[in-house]
């Protein structure tokens, strides 16, 4: 089987259509359908099926796709193998974040690869809105997102996940509240408040609903931001609390202060998601590996502020 047919059946499980196939690997519908039916021939099986006014995968096709991903991952560690006895990691690598993500980490990442000639690095952020991060690794090396920790879906999609750092969720109060004068909170501290909130299934949103459990209540949730900068103006002006990550809260400053939560896991998860050939790349490992290295720095640099 011609590995460029493989790659466009991999491309169609992890798009879900032939346009959007098309659109992203620069040929016309006709093209990557003809592919396809040649593809199947050499199959000897249907490997699509029509569904309404598209198409989806048999069994044989997802089997299919699944090791075209196989073939994909063994044909990029043999290049990066290559390259790495060859030269220094080199070329273009795209990385897309989200908001707070980027204000801890793209600094000091791209003052470590500006020391590292022929590596480019090319950082986007994205609407915190977008539904799954994970969606976003067809069109970028490397994504960075956030959750409770790692997700069964990022398991089941074969991505290659490498976590980052842990940060702590903590309650934003405004100065002078009544709970300003407690070192650490606990759940029933935080019945009868107001909320500003965040979207439903943000990381944030999840530690509410922890909060809701423990105190066996519903939480009134005021308002609701995906912007953590008007959730802190809309806090510090007494309109409410809320949960906030610890490391890029402008307390004080904007005239609200943070206080640990206990009695729950408050924290959430920063991880960098890849397709797993794009992983086994030398040029996106050294951009992985120094994200790490900021990620450490960051928060160790951290560690004790409350």
């Amino acid at each position: 089987m011609d590995v460029r047919r493989l790659e466009l059946l991999r491309e169609l499980a992890e798009r879900g259509s032939i346009t959007a196939v098309a659109r992203a690997t620069r040929r016309t519908v006709s093209a990557v359908s003809q592919q396809l039916k040649v593809l199947e021939r050499e199959a000897g099986t249907p490997l699509t099926e029509r569904a309404g006014r598209g198409i989806v995968l048999t069994g044989a096709g997802r089997a299919l796709a699944r090791t075209a991903t196989d073939v994909s991952v063994a044909m990029a560690r043999a290049d990066a193998l290559w390259e790495d006895f060859k030269h220094a990691p080199q070329g273009e690598v795209t990385l897309t974040t989200f908001p707070s993500a980027g204000q801890m980490l793209l600094p000091g990442l791209l003052s470590a690869i500006a020391d590292l000639p022929g590596l480019v690095i090319l950082c986007t952020d994205q609407d915190p809105l977008v539904v799954d991060f994970a969606d976003l690794t067809p069109d970028f090396d490397i994504v960075l997102a956030d959750s409770p920790g790692n997700l069964p879906s990022w398991k089941e999609r074969g991505l290659a996940v490498v976590p980052l750092m842990q940060e702590p969720l903590d309650v934003g109060l405004p100065l002078g509240h009544r709970l300003a004068a407690k070192a650490t909170l606990l759940p029933s501290d935080l019945v009868d408040e107001t909320w500003i909130g965040v979207p439903h299934g943000f990381p944030f949103d999840r530690v509410l609903r922890e909060i809701e459990v423990a105190n066996g209540s519903p939480a009134l949730i005021g308002q609701r931001f995906a912007d953590n900068g008007i959730v802190e103006a809309v806090v510090a002006a007494g309109h409410g609390i809320a949960v906030l990550p610890r490391y890029t809260t402008n307390d004080h400053e904007n005239g609200l202060i943070t206080r640990p939560l206990s009695g729950i896991r408050a924290t959430r998860q920063i991880s960098a998601l890849m397709r797993p050939d794009l992983a086994e790349r030398p040029s996106v490992r050294r951009v992985v590996k120094e994200l790490r290295a900021e990620a450490q720095r960051f928060q160790a640099a951290h560690e004790g502020v409350v």
